[in-house]
């Protein structure tokens, strides 16, 4: 028999999401934000999962490398600092890792899969989030639906070419057909149902101007 809240775990690949951050910005939509995200999420959970009377994110947490000082701008250092404050206030524990001397994210993958598969086998939620479209968390989509759990796979799907930069993102079909759940971002903006949520998803771009990707 279910409790009565359904609990959302949120695990974000987070370069996954910096890249949609990106994207939406340079697109005047705005600045994706991870709190109205997750009022998403829990919409979404809410549609698949009927048998709860409600449905909360209850744990989120951020994987990504990070640069050192020395190899990061002014600019850089203050676009990550105004986005560690956002995963703050929305809830969401940064747990970033040192990028390596050649510049590449290493550890990632294995840090976020750990951490999912701590708290999914704690019995701390019933349902585990994955922000991401790697294929390679399909083991762990797997591991977590074995033992009970159920998995949705969050996502982005773009192609764009700006200023001579292609942004692009998609899920490896393998993911998408593993889990339990998919949802993809950029179809919701012309859903009559999400299209409000959507929209309620981004920040003025004006209010980051001087913290721009772009400047």
């Amino acid at each position: 028999m279910h409790s009565s809240i359904c609990r959302i775990g949120v695990f974000y690949d987070g370069s996954f999401f910096t890249g949609a951050q990106q994207y939406f910005y340079i697109n005047n939509f705005g600045w994706l934000h991870p709190l109205p995200f997750h009022g998403l999420i829990e919409y979404f959970v809410r549609k698949q999962e009927q048998s709860f009377s409600n449905h909360k994110v209850v744990y989120a947490s951020w994987h990504q490398g990070l640069f050192s000082a020395s190899q990061s701008s002014e600019h850089q250092m203050k676009l990550e600092r105004n986005r560690h404050l956002d995963l703050i206030h929305a809830g969401v524990e940064p747990r970033y890792i040192p990028m390596s001397q050649s510049q590449v994210e290493k550890g990632v993958d294995v840090a976020l899969a750990v951490n999912a598969m701590e708290v999914g086998l704690d019995g701390k939620i019933d349902i585990a989030v994955l922000v991401t479209g790697d294929g390679d968390f399909v083991p762990l989509a797997r591991t977590l639906m074995k033992h009970g759990l159920r998995v949705a796979a969050v996502y982005f799907e773009y192609e764009h070419h700006h200023k001579g930069k292609d942004y692009q993102a998609f899920i490896n079909k393998r993911l998408l057909d593993t889990c339990n759940y998919t949802l993809n971002i950029n179809t919701l903006e012309k859903d009559r149902e999400y299209k409000v949520l959507f929209n309620g998803l981004f920040r003025q771009a004006e209010q980051f101007r001087d913290t721009s990707p772009n400047n």
